[in-house]
């Protein structure tokens, strides 16, 4: 399956992918008119989304309510690199989620997809053609 990625002017870029565009764009500080999220704001959002999907399928299947429930994610970054070193994913539940669920619900948000692609990336091939 193919993403098709193109400049949609300025330093905005977008990416097309199964009928949608998903629109990037910098902060003002990199010369952006912030009109969408950063690319790097995407991925992180990927992370939170795919643990949040598996925390809701989690939910429907046990009959659970996900209205109240959250996922946050922290990060710590390293202040001389400016990379993250850690993502804390805090999920919170309601007073009333069963305490018998409470890590079943743990080990399915750590199946998250995005995740397991960081912890074991694919190889990475860029070159050019005409």
């Amino acid at each position: 399956m193919d993403m098709e990625i193109i400049s949609a002017g300025g330093k905005k870029v977008n990416a097309l992918y199964k009928g949608f565009t998903i629109k990037t764009d910098q902060s003002k500080e990199y010369g952006g008119d912030e009109s969408a999220p950063e690319p790097f704001d995407i991925f992180l959002a990927s992370i939170g989304t795919c643990v949040g999907i598996n925390v809701i399928v989690f939910c429907q299947r046990h009959s659970i309510s996900t209205d109240k429930i959250k996922i946050i994610l922290l990060f710590e970054r390293n202040h001389e690199t400016k990379m993250i070193e850690k993502i804390k994913i805090e999920i919170k539940l309601p007073p009333d989620f069963p305490e018998k669920y409470k890590n079943a619900v743990i080990k399915s948000a750590d199946l998250c997809s995005v995740k397991k692609h960081i912890m074991n990336p694919p190889e990475f091939e860029i070159y050019t053609t005409i």
